[in-house]
């Protein structure tokens, strides 16, 4: 009877005598979810600019944007799958901390992230029309992509293994190879890069 007693004493001081941890290991680090709130951001920025294109250009430049947009749908997507099972906000206070100083030499620290756009250059993507939306889209989205292929670069060296390193390394390799058939259009086209 006292071992029983003893026993049943045991279970129900435990807790106050061992703490027990039941919170669960977070989902995403901070890096992984500053990284997927930043490209969110990023990657509606570049389905702005495919909504912006003129409807009326070349069928290849029109098959590129959309190619773009249905990749950029899907990540979006995913991203925002993570950040909702993360229990985090879709959108970050402060744009490209999770870079960390070490990385900081990534981005131009006057501009949110690489490659965006800006608003005056979001309008005239709207007013352009024909070739001039076409070459115009091109450099825009060459530039965006760049920049959207430094930060995953950066992500992929912070990250040590998951589901998020293995997306970003597919960004990688996606947007590196859009940016280099960008690169060969502007060449045909007679048109250079935007800085």
């Amino acid at each position: 009877m006292l071992a029983l007693l003893l026993i049943a004493s045991g279970i129900m001081l435990r807790p106050y005598v061992i703490p027990e941890d039941h919170s669960a290991p977070p989902v995403l680090t901070p890096t992984e979810v500053g990284f997927a709130q930043d490209m969110v951001s990023h990657h509606q920025q570049a389905l702005i600019m495919v909504q912006r294109l003129d409807s009326g250009v070349d069928p290849s430049i029109r098959l590129l944007a959309q190619q773009i947009s249905d990749a950029q749908h899907v990540e979006i997507g995913t991203m925002l799958g993570w950040l909702r099972l993360a229990n985090a906000s879709t959108t970050s206070a402060h744009p490209m901390a999770w870079m960390g100083d070490d990385h900081a030499g990534h981005h131009d620290s006057d501009a949110t992230m690489p490659g965006m756009a800006t608003t005056e250059q979001l309008d005239a993507l709207s007013a352009a029309r024909g070739e001039a939306a076409e070459t115009l889209f091109v450099q825009l989205m060459l530039r965006h992509h760049t920049g959207g292929v430094s930060m995953a670069e950066a992500a992929d060296e912070l990250l040590e293994s998951g589901p998020v390193k293995e997306t970003v390394r597919g960004m990688i390799t996606e947007q590196s190879q859009e940016a280099g058939l960008m690169m060969v259009i502007l060449a045909q086209r007679g048109a250079a890069p935007l800085s």
